[in-house]
């Protein structure tokens, strides 16, 4: 069950039994005597149930229990790894100059109808994806064609049943990823004339599958019912231990957690943060984690009054200015010492959260466990206000420019904006807090909340003093910076790098970190440490929390041993026990 990118008992009420399609007696002698795992959607409806055409969470989640991945990975070191449980690719390899990666298949996966899995099932993807990138069909992993053809895959090709081959546009090492989505589709059951698919009949009703699961039925509005699969060849325990799984739709978070506690469901990913001491509070089995999604404070280190890009159209660097505040780094880290980050975490979310000490998210391979983060030194961060050249020469408690400022006119007050989304009341938690902890060392800080879509106009156009957003991590966690923190990236309007954060060094060994010669994540680790290190002195974000994930199931689920963003990677195994 450990597949790329797949965010994925018999007393259950006679109602739920019903809804799943009777499994033969000769079936049930060999597997799926476990009962049946119900968990709740709040998503709604699955909008297909083909590999090759998913993108939204409730798709992705039966996908997920009901079909293999093209590759996998290992679920204790979160990176993409050969031969998983699950996955197509037994293994690759890489040639010497690092843009033809040649997968090998597995001979021993078959569809439920017998149909062996061979690489045309692979190949009927590519040509979908292929379409999607022409327009003619919506296929959400067409983004892995750069239509420059200066990232992603160029080509793919199917040399016989058992390999695939895949032509890289470049040698980085994140180019495994987009590999991971190529999909495994059951070609054999798929419309001839590929430019059909969307309208198939497969989509919401997958007459073969090959996972964990078979296909049951899907009542739209209540449920989809899955049922466990006898012939998956994975299995840990030589078998399929559940009966069933049972998809089903709630309204909202709300009666989600309701159903849980009144043992209507019987696991939950993701309960909200308000009420997770309710479910710790019973007999369940919890697994908190540190999650992907992290909430940050940007700081922008160029004029706002005059935003330019980094480079000229011929590559040369521009004269972006300076933040008349921001612009000196001293700032930047005495608002480190003085924002108490585990005052935040306790207001904004019930201490369901987990520090973050750089760029890098906790749960990632990457991360520097090492490196401790930011200490709380309000003396220290006056200090370093002092040394920038702020001082109150008025009395009134904010400070002003002194003649030894950096880039602030003297005589000019520490006041600056601090915009977040309007309606996140986690982010204006966090927003006032700051505001209260930073005017103790002599900042003035104007909060406000704003639409969200006229704060990224003002992220994008680079206008703002700071802001106050975040970002989630996909799985398994790319930690490559060329998006967030590199010059390249630093363009008007829209460029991720709005803060014109530039050091050559960081630049530097963040491309090192993407060609390693090999691509080992411990080698690779090593670079993103250093990073980490340069990235907690630079501070072009203040580094706050991950949002902790949360899995809970029935006290007597059998098997339930969860990893990060992971809750279903041995879901084959799970039971539940009878009284």
């Amino acid at each position: 069950m450990n597949k790329l990118f797949r965010l994925v008992t018999v007393s259950v009420a006679v109602m739920l039994i019903a809804a799943l399609v009777v499994i033969p007696t000769s079936a049930q002698d060999q597997c799926c005597e476990g009962g049946i795992i119900v968990e709740g959607n709040l998503g709604g409806d699955p909008a297909t149930m083909n590999p090759v055409l998913s993108s939204d969470t409730a798709s992705s989640r039966v996908i997920g229990l009901m079909q293999v991945g093209f590759l996998g990975v290992d679920v204790e070191q979160a990176i993409i790894a050969p031969n998983q449980p699950g996955a197509l690719v037994k293994d690759w390899t890489v040639s010497e100059d690092g843009l033809t990666y040649t997968f090998s298949l597995r001979d021993d996966l078959a569809w439920s109808d017998g149909t062996p899995i061979t690489s045309a099932d692979v190949a009927y993807a590519w040509e979908a994806i292929k379409l999607g990138a022409e327009g003619t069909l919506d296929v959400p992993a067409s983004y892995i064609i750069d239509p420059t053809g200066a990232s992603g895959i160029l080509d793919v090709t199917f040399p016989d049943d058992y390999t695939v081959v895949v032509q890289m546009a470049s040698a980085e090492c994140t180019s495994l990823s987009y590999a991971g989505s190529l999909s495994v589709v059951p070609a054999h059951v798929l419309p001839e004339d590929i430019t059909t698919l969307m309208d198939a009949e497969f989509n919401l009703n997958p007459t073969v599958t090959s996972g964990v699961f078979n296909f049951g039925e899907l009542r739209p509005g209540e449920q989809v019912s899955l049922i466990g699969n006898p012939n998956y060849s994975d299995a840990t325990l030589g078998f399929v231990n559940p009966t069933g799984y049972i998809y089903k739709s709630v309204p909202d978070m709300t009666v989600m957690v309701e159903q849980f506690l009144a043992s209507e469901l019987n696991v939950i990913d993701g309960p909200s943060v308000a009420r997770r001491q309710d479910i710790r509070n019973t007999d369940a089995q919890v697994y908190p984690y540190p999650g992907n999604a992290w909430d940050y404070m940007a700081f922008n280190q160029a004029d706002p009054n005059n935003p330019q890009n980094a480079f000229d159209e011929a590559g040369n660097p521009i004269d972006q200015g300076h933040h008349p505040i921001f612009g000196d780094v001293r700032v930047r880290q005495a608002i480190a010492k003085a924002v108490d980050v585990d005052a935040l975490v306790s207001a904004a979310v019930f201490n369901e959260g987990s520090r973050m000490t750089s760029f890098i998210i906790p749960s990632s391979w990457a991360y520097h466990s090492e490196l401790p983060p930011i200490a709380l030194d309000v003396e220290g961060a006056k200090a370093l206000l002092a040394e920038a050249g702020w001082a109150d020469s008025n009395g009134d408690g904010v400070l002003e420019a002194t003649a030894d400022a950096m880039y602030a006119e003297e005589g000019s007050e520490l006041t600056f904006t601090l915009y977040t989304n309007q309606g996140n009341t986690r982010r204006e938690a966090i927003g006032t807090l700051i505001q209260d902890q930073l005017t103790q060392i002599g900042f003035r800080v104007d909060f406000q909340t704003i639409d969200f879509n006229t704060l990224l106009d003002i992220m994008d156009s680079q206008t703002f003093d700071s802001i106050i957003l975040g970002w989630r991590n996909g799985y398994p966690d790319d930690p490559d910076a060329t998006q967030l923190f590199t010059p390249g990236s630093d363009v008007i309007p829209g460029g991720s790098n709005f803060t014109s954060y530039n050091n050559p060094r960081f630049t530097e060994l963040n491309t090192q970190a993407k060609n390693v010669p090999g691509c080992d994540p411990a080698e690779r680790a090593t670079y993103y440490h250093e990073m980490q290190a340069i990235m907690q002195e630079d501070l072009p974000y203040l580094w706050l929390f991950t949002q902790d994930g949360m899995y809970a199931a029935a006290a007597g689920m059998t098997g339930f041993d969860p990893r990060p963003s992971q809750m279903l990677w041995n879901v084959d195994t799970w039971a539940l026990s009878t009284p």
